[in-house]
């Protein structure tokens, strides 16, 4: 059966139930439907004083179009963790419709290792991403009426900072002409749009713990500059309190279940090749109230959502992760050792131990951090017993482990040996966790820490402007922010082509953002667009219901 099948034959139980498993009381609840519900704030703040639980980061190696299965592994994980005893929770992010209708497919997980409702996950869901672009579009209406109505805040025209969005993958807006058409359509500028996940809106949601640090942040964001080049932030035209009511039921973490029926919290969606790429800190942090172990995942590959998990999300919210699962595929190995898509089924045990330099780097880098890892091999049928050995004989003379995991098509029954592993490593304490670098370093260093320790570049690429611009936010006293690097996730270089664990390559920087309300400066690398384009045939084309009125398509 395909994953959507699957999905829609799953036995679900009602939501108050999987609430009640992890303490959840029926009255704070805010049902969507029978199987998804929103919890309460009164809840979250009742339950501060208990323990932590032991959390897990699931991470991988560069994405490839073998496919790696980074959320399978962690619904996967999660299961395996219930099923051999322990109080377990998954924490991962909501799917945004662009990548869904373009190339990507949904964000529920795969085979018996899925979120449900699935379907209700990859569109719409609880209309969380709907309140943030609508929050985001408020902004933007009210900095060009006020522009319009006078301009009392002196803002200069050329320099307003302030992009709009929309859910959805179309290059056409990346660049746009506001307010043609005469006096009453306002003064005229350049302008665009970014991606919804891109939006510092979305980042905030998942930084704040609740909602009046919410509206502080909302405040804080700078979204033009005056002639004299002094900042004009969202609380200056105002906007920052009707934002925050329109995020209010956003703000709460959504709970569902997976096809074994576990909890999970599935809420944020910031993607980490263009922004932080890690759920909510209110999600996770919650669930480690709730649970033993949380298992979360930090988007695309190592060196970029897990970076950033561990640079920017553990940093901003006080997290320490007990240990890290990076997760691999003998397909996606071979694919880095060189071999073609198509013939990716043929046993290849040279490309297999080719490839296994990217895991490797992977590897390294994670151990930088001082958290222990695990590598989790999610496992393809058409996997041979000889190329599998290889990747394990490889990271075993890394002085690492890897665990075959077939949570794919067994489910739980298929993670057990994974969990267990997991489990040793997380109770074992061994973890000494610190970020990268200090809070102290100019941001510029830090810039090049990231890319001389986790890219292995040579050199850092920026022209006086942008170093300028780094100099002058931190004579404002935003030096101590953490950086949110911008670049291709299938590369360790900012070329996407380059794959497996090149080395003596520069990272062209093409633009600086200051997200001051959010809490990082993004740097843009190379050619990676925070606005994505549609493939030649989207997979839009594809989705539609079917007679019986189901959808067809969704993957």
């Amino acid at each position: 059966m395909s994953d959507i099948e699957i999905a829609r034959a799953a036995k679900k139980q009602p939501i108050q139930e999987i609430g009640d498993k992890i303490g959840i009381p029926t009255e704070h609840l805010l049902p969507y439907g029978h199987d998804k519900a929103k919890v309460s704030q009164e809840f979250i703040n009742s339950v501060q004083d208990k323990p932590d639980g032991k959390l897990i980061l699931v991470t991988a190696i560069n994405p490839t179009p073998a496919g790696e299965g980074k959320t399978t592994t962690t619904v996967g994980l999660g299961d395996g963790l219930n099923a051999i005893g322990k109080k377990a929770m998954i924490c991962i992010r909501e799917a945004s419709l662009g990548p869904n209708f373009g190339m990507k497919g949904g964000a529920a997980g795969g085979g018996y290792a899925q979120v449900v409702p699935m379907e209700d996950m990859n569109l719409h869901f609880t209309g969380d991403f709907h309140a943030i672009t609508s929050a985001h579009s408020l902004l933007s209406a009210m900095i060009d009426n006020h522009i319009y109505w006078g301009n009392e805040l002196e803002i200069d025209v050329r320099r307003v900072a302030w992009r709009r969005v929309v859910d959805m993958n179309d290059r056409a807006l990346r660049q746009v002409t506001l307010s043609l058409g005469g006096v009453a359509n306002g003064f005229p500028r350049e302008g665009g749009f970014d991606i919804t996940v891109a939006s510092e809106v979305m980042a905030i949601l998942c930084l704040a713990r609740d909602l009046e640090d919410l509206q502080k942040r909302l405040g804080d964001m700078i979204v033009a500059y005056r002639r004299d080049r002094s900042p004009v932030y969202a609380r200056d035209i105002k906007a920052d309190g009707a934002m925050t009511v329109l995020l209010k039921d956003a703000m709460q973490p959504n709970l569902v279940q997976t096809l074994e029926n576990n909890p999970a919290f599935v809420h944020g969606g910031p993607f980490a090749n263009i922004a932080h790429g890690c759920n909510s800190v209110i999600a996770t942090t919650t669930a480690l109230k709730l649970a033993d172990y949380v298992v979360t995942e930090a988007g695309f590959g190592a060196d970029l959502g897990a970076e950033k998990f561990l640079n920017i999300k553990c940093r901003k919210a006080g997290l320490k992760p007990d240990a890290v699962v990076i997760v691999a595929t003998i397909r996606a190995m071979k694919m880095n050792g060189g071999v073609a898509k198509a013939d990716l089924d043929a046993e290849n045990v040279e490309a297999v131990v080719a490839g296994c330099k990217n895991l490797g780097r992977h590897i390294k880098n994670i151990r930088k951090f001082g958290v222990p890892a695990v590598v989790a091999v999610n496992h393809f049928v058409k996997d041979t017993d000889a190329e599998v050995q290889a990747v394990m004989d490889y990271v075993e003379s890394l002085g690492g482990e890897a665990v075959v995991s077939k949570h794919w098509a067994d489910g739980s029954k298929g993670s057990a040996d994974l969990a267990r592993k997991v489990v040793e490593i997380a109770d074992s304490g061994a973890s000494q966790f610190a970020p990268l670098y200090p809070n102290k370093m100019s941001l510029f260093q830090k810039i090049e820490t990231v890319a001389k320790e986790i890219y292995r570049a040579d050199e850092v690429l920026a022209d006086k402007k942008i170093r300028d611009q780094l100099k002058q936010w931190e004579e404002q006293g935003y030096g101590e922010l953490p950086v949110c690097m911008a670049k291709t996730q299938y590369s360790f270089t900012t070329d996407p082509n380059r794959r497996g664990a090149p080395t003596g390559h520069s990272v062209p920087i093409r633009e600086v953002r200051l997200s001051a309300g959010a809490g990082f400066v993004v740097v843009v690398c190379g050619e990676i667009m925070t606005m994505p384009g549609l493939p030649r045939h989207p997979a839009a084309e594809s989705i539609h219901l079917n007679d019986a009125g189901e959808i067809e398509g969704l993957f």
